[in-house]
């Protein structure tokens, strides 16, 4: 059985971080935004993952945190969708850059 090499898990986290940041620095809707962000934290999953397995000492570390950041973009994911569903209902419109506080 062949394993697979730390470089082949760092290059599609990379591309999978690039593709993130592309959507959640381009587009304009907050739906896609939110999408954006969740992907660059499974890069970052991806990541802490490979590095626990293929580090100096290999542990349970890196899917310990792993584990942490998936708590925390599932809970992201669910104040996002409120806080953009509230704002839905005031202004009729999911884009990003429609939605400032001082204009009704």
């Amino acid at each position: 059985m062949s394993s697979i090499p730390l470089s082949v898990y760092l290059v599609v986290a990379l591309l999978l971080f690039c593709v993130g940041m592309y959507g959640a620095l381009t587009k304009r809707n907050a739906i896609i935004v939110l999408i954006s962000i969740e992907l660059m934290f499974n890069a970052v999953n991806i990541n802490l993952v490979a590095f626990a397995k293929y580090g100096m000492i290999p542990s349970m570390t890196g899917q310990i945190f792993a584990l942490f950041t998936i708590t925390v973009a599932a809970a992201e994911a669910a104040v996002g969708l409120a806080i953009l569903i509230a704002l839905y209902r005031n202004r009729k419109t999911v884009n990003v850059d429609e939605m400032d506080l001082m204009k009704r």
